[in-house]
């Protein structure tokens, strides 16, 4: 994609974030995970940009033998962990570029997931179809209506399921996305929900990126009928040098930069 004519915080509904979203990641697919392999990796779940892995955390519990879903999954490196420990997993994504370059990493992996195309606000699965549902950093930052998201998630989660997500972190919306020093002073109202937006000459919206407090996302999810478990915000990893964006050791040692949320479905 090429430099957006404008950037800015205004509204911006659904279908315009979506069209927006799947245009960005079809073209920056490629690109995307060229820059960040060796971070992300191929086939481990990486819950925040710090790396930060479910490895090390152990969020999602025992899935050898369950019904997993990951929906923004990208090229979904965390289905093809999942499926690597014995889960059956479904990865979403609303980017066909994306996901098309999950498949072209099957080869190297040890279990491959299934792929299903679709923006994540209208899951084409039966009620009650999985055991758990993750995503890191998918679709939720991208969706104009994030508390229908999380309904539609736990309508296909099954009663006593386990939901996690990641998201950045909504203290990082007050700061400037910078890794240095200019990254660390506040800019931003944390209370301004004001899209990020970058858009093209004649107006539309070439990338959106939506906000929403803790508070916001904790209404979301018992809204939703889940139940809100654990909220970890992950330190920065002792031996990580690396820069991602605005992420870095100087700005992750003094604030949060990304929010986890551990929930579980209610029983009715």
């Amino acid at each position: 994609m090429g430099p957006a004519e404008s950037v800015g915080r205004r509204p911006a509904d659904q279908p315009e974030s979506a069209a927006a979203s799947r245009a960005w990641w079809d073209a920056e697919a490629t690109d995307y995970y060229r820059e960040h392999r060796a971070v992300l990796g191929d086939d481990a779940l990486m819950w925040g940009p710090e790396g930060v892995y479910e490895s090390d955390l152990g969020l999602l519990g025992e899935v050898a033998g369950l019904d997993v879903l990951e929906f923004g999954a990208g090229a979904a490196q965390g289905s093809r962990w999942c499926a690597a420990r014995g889960a059956r997993t479904v990865a979403t994504d609303i980017s066909g570029g994306m996901l098309a370059q999950g498949r072209r990493l099957d080869a190297a992996a040890p279990g491959a997931p299934a792929y299903v195309l679709c923006d994540a606000v209208c899951l084409p699965f039966a009620d009650e179809s999985f055991d758990t549902v993750f995503s890191a950093y998918g679709a939720l930052p991208f969706v104009a209506d994030p508390a229908r998201l999380l309904r539609e998630v736990s309508r296909v989660l099954r009663v006593g399921g386990r939901l996690v997500f990641s998201v950045t972190h909504p203290i990082r919306w007050t700061l400037p996305d910078t890794p240095g020093q200019a990254g660390l002073t506040v800019r931003t109202s944390y209370f301004d929900r004001d899209p990020y937006v970058e858009q093209d000459a004649a107006g539309r919206a070439t990338y959106v990126e939506h906000h929403a407090t803790l508070g916001d996302r904790v209404r979301q999810i018992v809204a939703a009928g889940l139940h809100l478990v654990d909220l970890v915000e992950p330190e920065w990893p002792e031996h990580a040098d690396h820069v991602w964006g605005g992420w870095s050791r100087l700005r992750g040692e003094l604030v949060p930069g990304t929010a986890i949320f551990v929930c579980r479905k209610a029983t009715p």
